[in-house]
């Protein structure tokens, strides 16, 4: 089987094409690099990729429509493709809005015509986004909960994916499943997460900034965790149930636990032996007190169980870090 993945050099990006040439995939990744964060870290996990047999990898923005034909032109034996590629970081949004109608909204678009004109696909699979839930009271959050209040772009854009994709599988019976991650982190994690953000901080004796006075919760879920469920979904493509019950699915990706941050603050302080200087600031435009995911459906239909909780998945996390900096 070859796998279109799109944002290999990112995050969950890098460890879902590890996860399918381990299993003998054959990976194409896709990944524009844009510096959005360091692009040497993007580099470091693009060059472990490049070393293994089955991956290729070509260097192009998703929203242009000639460089992406151009590599389903050069690789015909693609049957499936798993989209992860995004402007991500809800912050980032209020400060350029432009970025994210570019790669999210067109690259969405541009690869669902890449996938209608293929004819051949089994399977579309993109990444949403815990962020579609907005400002919802009601948790956990789940799949059938209100997603039409976004208090951020980033989560409009991942909101508005999801309405392309349902748009695509009802014209043209597309099977496609959307993926709403809750809060990612672990090894060649993005530098501006939490797990990293507060890692960095305490190890330089530096400040961590602390919003809304530490009174939130977040659903942190282990890299691992996720890329179980994103092979899984990959896997099972959903049924076509006729014109009124096109081939479409979404599901929750989260560990299904709400921890309070000062927790995962501490559990951090822990894995580094080391005390963080907290500066505690108002809530931030476009956050959310609170995120946790309701993983029933993705139990039953995909068989995801996560099973890395903080207190496993910080120390990994913290050694890695050690290790990639030399710290």
């Amino acid at each position: 089987m070859t796998v279109l993945l799109t944002g290999a050099a990112g995050f969950i990006g890098f460890h879902t094409a590890e996860a399918l040439l381990a299993r003998g995939d054959a990976v194409v990744g896709i990944d524009n690099l844009n510096a959005y964060y360091d692009v040497r870290l993007k580099e470091a996990r693009l060059a472990r990729l490049t070393a293994r047999p089955g991956f290729s990898f070509h260097r192009a923005d998703l929203a242009e429509r000639a460089a992406i034909d151009a590599v389903f032109a050069r690789h015909p034996e693609i049957t499936r493709i798993v989209h992860l590629a995004a402007q991500a970081g809800v912050r980032h949004s209020l400060v350029d809005p432009y970025s994210y109608v570019q790669s999210n909204l067109m690259g969405q678009v541009v690869l669902l015509e890449a996938a209608r004109r293929l004819g051949r696909l089994a399977h579309f699979v993109y990444a949403s986004s815990s962020s579609v839930y907005g400002a919802n009271r009601k948790l956990p959050f789940a799949i059938e909960d209100r997603t039409d209040a976004p208090v951020s772009l980033y989560g409009a854009t991942k909101k508005a994916d999801e309405l392309i994709g349902y748009a695509y599988c009802h014209l043209f019976r597309l099977p496609c499943t959307g993926l709403r991650f809750f809060t990612v982190y672990g090894p060649w994690g993005r530098p501006d997460m939490a797990a990293y953000l507060f890692t960095r901080a305490i190890l330089a004796g530096e400040p961590i900034r602390l919003f809304n006075a530490g009174e939130m919760r977040r659903d942190f879920t282990y890299i691992d965790d996720i890329v179980q469920g994103v092979v899984a979904a990959l896997d099972r493509p959903p049924a076509d149930g006729g014109p009124d019950a096109p081939p479409q699915r979404v599901y929750n990706l989260g560990n299904h636990r709400a921890e309070e941050l000062r927790d995962f603050i501490a559990m951090i302080e822990r894995a580094t032996n080391a005390k963080a200087r907290i500066v505690e600031e108002p809530m931030q435009p476009g956050d959310v007190r609170e995120t946790w995911a309701d993983i029933e459906a993705s139990r039953r239909d995909l068989g995801f169980e996560p099973r890395t909780t903080i207190d496993v998945g910080i120390p990994e996390f913290v050694a890695w870090y050690r290790a990639y900096h030399g710290v």
